[in-house]
């Protein structure tokens, strides 16, 4: 038998992260174990254009319920809405994130919400980056074997972003803005 430690097992977390969007919803399934991050599944919930809105919101919840039944994440991680010059635009993305929101919300879920900017600099190390250096980071941080498609990469690196501010909170114990 091996001699006792007084090590504790480091503390597992994971996530369901999502780059929301109507016609194109990233997610994806992530797991942090002390430093060691490891990528569980992803995805895009793809919405053909002759689908009306409507049933894109249902697909969105749809899909990211069976995600969430299938990997049971711990949180969810969200971006935030972007600023966009159409109001038109921000109110069809805002009805995409709420889709989202309630699949988390339906499961007891803790949401926590990263701006765009967040986002990038946790993937890329700068808030400019462009969706092809986020797919490319991503699969050189994470070693991965493909590029994941942009909208895959987005909602990774919105895990990443997470496990980023968990860490500076833990460290200053404080707790991150929940949606």
């Amino acid at each position: 038998m091996p001699p006792p430690t007084n090590q504790t097992p480091p503390v597992v977390e994971r996530v369901l992260s999502i780059d929301p969007a109507l016609r194109k919803t990233g997610f994806a399934v992530l797991e942090k174990a002390g430093k060691d991050i490891k990528l569980i599944t992803y995805g895009v919930i793809h919405n053909v254009p002759k689908l009306l809105p409507s049933g894109c919101l249902v697909a969105i919840r749809e899909q990211l319920n069976a995600a969430i039944m299938t990997h049971s994440p711990t949180v969810c991680a969200i971006e935030a809405t972007i600023f966009v010059q159409s109001y038109a635009t921000a109110i069809v993305l805002g009805a995409a994130r709420g889709a989202a929101l309630v699949a988390a919300a339906e499961h007891g879920l803790a949401i926590y919400e990263y701006s765009p900017k967040e986002v990038k600099q946790a993937a890329v190390g700068k808030g400019a980056a462009q969706k092809e250096q986020v797919a490319f980071m991503i699969r050189s941080m994470l070693r991965l074997r493909e590029t994941p498609p942009p909208d895959a990469a987005d909602a990774i690196a919105v895990g990443l972003a997470h496990f980023q501010a968990a860490d500076a909170n833990r460290s200053l114990q404080t707790e991150r803005r929940r949606v």
